[in-house]
């Protein structure tokens, strides 16, 4: 037994004014948007500006300090004494305002106080650091 279908009465019911309606208001949804978005672009807002501000053209870099058996350490490969060190630190904290990161690197057989003293001038310059001790072994 085949069902029949009416067909006439569904689209005479169907009414043609809540869908211009709807469309309208869309239109006039996004004619105001795009004028307001037209309006920020065209505001003249004066930028501030910096005489020695230069960008950051190069990712920081960082820095590896070595703790031998004596206590020495040795920033990068050259020897320094805490007080420069800790300069050094200030200026590449002050260069990279992102963060800069130390590695320190200590002796197995170093006194502890030698690198808690280095993690203490990175804290004091606001650096993250991460420590490792060295196996003579290797």
């Amino acid at each position: 037994m085949a069902a029949q279908i009416k067909r006439g009465q569904v689209l005479s019911a169907l009414s043609m004014t809540p869908l211009i309606d709807v469309v309208f208001l869309l239109l006039i949804f996004f004619l105001v948007a795009s004028r307001l978005n037209q309006e920020d672009r065209e505001l003249d807002v004066p930028l501030p500006s910096a005489a020695n501000a230069m960008p950051m053209t190069v990712e920081p870099q960082e820095l590896i300090v070595n703790i031998d058996q004596r206590g020495s350490l040795y920033v990068n490969g050259e020897y320094m004494q805490s007080e420069q060190f800790e300069q050094l630190l200030r200026k590449s904290v002050l260069d990279n305002p992102l963060g800069q990161s130390v590695m320190i690197r200590a002796d197995r057989s170093v006194p502890l106080q030698t690198p808690v003293s280095v993690m203490d001038i990175c804290l004091k310059c606001g650096a993250a650091y991460s420590l490792s001790i060295a196996d003579d072994e290797s």
